[in-house]
């Protein structure tokens, strides 16, 4: 099994070797703003995983503080939330920055969510496109992996 070091480095030289050779890099889709990123943990006791957190540098942010909370640690987020749901979800916040501030300008959720319709990436929920505000919907990664765009704003 190799370590991560070594996958870096591998995919490094991959890349390097890749340009060297006369290939050109493979062309990026449109640049995409989400928003704040946090990881959303489905807990089965929140006040002993809360606890757990705050041993870590993490203090409370938002939530009621009975089903669920959000933890912050200089620019990092993680919410816990108890019998909300089943597995962990990866989580964007269009309209917030790390510290769950406003942004001044951002793209809004809808547009997001037609961006990734367009390029095919299939929704597992989608947010009311009539609508303006606060809305979210749900990608799966190939992996089966949650994925969480919510925005508040």
């Amino acid at each position: 099994m190799r370590t991560r070091r070594q996958v870096l480095a591998a995919a490094a030289t991959a890349a390097t070797s890749a340009t060297a050779g006369g290939q050109a890099p493979a062309a990026a889709p449109a640049s995409m703003e989400v928003g704040s990123f946090s990881v959303s943990l489905a807990v089965k006791d929140l006040q002993v995983s809360k606890r757990f957190y705050e041993k870590l540098g993490f203090q409370m942010r938002h939530g009621n503080g009975k089903t669920w909370v959000v933890l912050v640690n200089g620019s990092h987020l993680i919410g816990l939330f108890q019998g909300m749901f089943e597995k962990n979800i990866l989580t964007f916040n269009p309209g917030w920055d790390q510290k769950a501030q406003k942004l001044a300008s951002f793209t809004d959720i809808r547009e997001l969510q037609r961006r990734l319709k367009a390029q095919g990436v299939k929704l597992a929920t989608e947010a009311d496109e009539s609508t303006k505000g606060p809305a979210s919907f749900v990608v799966m990664d190939p992996d089966g992996n949650q994925i969480l765009f919510d925005q508040h704003v």
